[in-house]
């Protein structure tokens, strides 16, 4: 039988918490969580998004994104508005005070970033990140 350190899947999963754990400790003071900033950082790359398509995007569920927004809405980081395909539709965008807290945040998911990666040299962290976005980006 292999250990749990032969298993990719257990070592993604390890890193990701660590991740998540090191982000939302930084994130703690500002009422975000890490799934809070998923969603303002896919807002910012949008003109704005239905939240069946912010659930579809970022794999949350339909509930959960209900919630986060609501969150964001209260924080002033996004807000909902009329969607301009169809008025009946509301779509969320991220507010000027949600671009300003991300470019605040910038520089901790940096940190984030280097801690995690800590051991790796430039050009392995570039190698992982681009094996990592060939796994993601499969449909």
């Amino acid at each position: 039988m292999r250990g749990l350190h032969a298993d990719t899947g257990y070592l993604l999963y390890r890193l990701g918490l660590r991740s998540g754990q090191l982000f939302n400790t930084y994130l703690q003071e500002s009422g975000v969580r890490l799934r809070h900033y998923a969603v303002l950082r896919f807002l910012a790359t949008s003109e704005g998004a239905l939240q069946r398509e912010l659930s579809t995007r970022l794999g949350y569920d339909p509930s959960a994104i209900v919630g986060l927004v609501d969150d964001l809405e209260k924080l002033g980081f996004a807000e909902r508005r009329p969607s301009p395909d169809d008025r009946r539709s509301r779509i969320v965008v991220l507010t000027e005070a949600g671009g300003a807290f991300l470019r605040d945040t910038d520089e901790a998911g940096q940190r984030v970033t280097n801690d995690l990666l800590g051991p790796l040299g430039p050009a392995e962290r570039q190698a992982l990140h681009d094996l990592l976005l060939r796994v993601a980006d499969r449909p």
